[in-house]
């Protein structure tokens, strides 16, 4: 197991709608922590790089409606 802390910039502070679908992202298999920063516009994901890609990562984030910016 290789753990990895990914950051990501969001394109606006996440409200409590969008918090809510982000906390079933750490049910995500290989995905151990995300913390949102008090502003609410930075994330930091920490998660398992033998089984997970930051592709997969940045997906799994999308998937739950997160608007990440651009990379």
């Amino acid at each position: 197991m290789t753990k990895v802390d990914m950051q990501f910039r969001t394109e606006r502070p996440l409200d409590d709608a969008l918090l809510s679908r982000l906390s079933s992202a750490s049910s995500i298999y290989g995905i151990f922590k995300i913390q949102v920063a008090p502003s609410r516009d930075r994330l930091s994901v920490e998660y398992d790089a033998t089984r997970l890609k930051p592709a997969d990562v940045h997906a799994a984030l999308a998937a739950r409606g997160v608007p990440l910016s651009p990379q």
